[in-house]
């Protein structure tokens, strides 16, 4: 799976992608994650991406001509299977966009390429909209960029994919794994854990070594979310 960001700051998210269960995706090949930077498909010497909003107002919006060059460019020089497949998607991340959660992450991990466009300043002009695929935000509050946004993304569909997590049943029973509802209490050692003047146990069940019983128990204490 392949997974391409524009962006201003294209080196922003290495450190991230670079380390832990991304990192090993990668190496393995399941996925492939390039960067560019919007501002190599600008035209003045100053490469500017951003301007006035037209009619007045705070800020300044990113410009509508070089996203297009970026999207024309990635689309059909760098990304030759998005001619081929319909299994692509360009993305702005947005305040506007319908909320990401673990069902999307589902349905977009079946995806073989995304192009992301991380906004910036006061937003994109809008014109943006007849050239992407869907609007996308990660919750109710406003960050400074596309790009953390993007990175929760990412990561929430890689650890779907086979081969990406150690166990395969990590992904099945967790949180979300099922609309709404949230993973059992879990523990590890040491059994009893001292602090302030008080003990703190492990449930007795789960030191019992009956399985069935175990999984009765976990399945009594999944939450549903509120």
């Amino acid at each position: 799976m392949q997974f391409h960001i524009l962006t201003i700051f294209p080196e922003i998210l290495n450190s991230y992608f670079n380390e832990s269960i991304l990192k090993r995706a990668q190496e393995k090949k399941i996925i492939k994650i390039k960067t560019y930077n919007l501002r190599d498909w600008t035209n003045d010497k100053h490469k500017t991406v951003d301007d006035t909003p037209y009619g007045g107002g705070a800020g300044m919006l990113m410009k509508i001509e070089p996203l297009y060059k970026a999207l024309q460019s990635l689309k059909h020089k760098n990304i030759k299977t998005l001619k081929q497949t319909q299994k692509s998607k360009v993305v702005l991340l947005s305040a506007q966009g319908k909320t990401w959660n673990q069902e999307m992450a589902k349905k977009y991990s079946k995806i073989d390429e995304i192009i992301f466009v991380c906004g910036r300043y006061e937003g994109v002009d809008e014109r943006i909209k007849n050239f992407i695929d869907e609007e996308i935000s990660i919750g109710d509050y406003v960050l400074t960029g596309g790009e953390l946004g993007t990175a929760v993304i990412i990561d929430s569909i890689t650890r779907l994919l086979p081969g990406v997590l150690g166990n395969t049943e990590s992904s099945n029973d967790e949180s979300h794994s099922l609309p709404g509802i949230l993973e059992y209490p879990q523990y590890t050692r040491p059994e009893v854990f001292e602090a302030e003047g008080k003990k703190y146990k492990v449930p007795q069940i789960l030191l019992s070594g009956d399985h069935k019983k175990i999984a009765e128990w976990r399945t009594g204490k999944k939450k549903i979310k509120k």
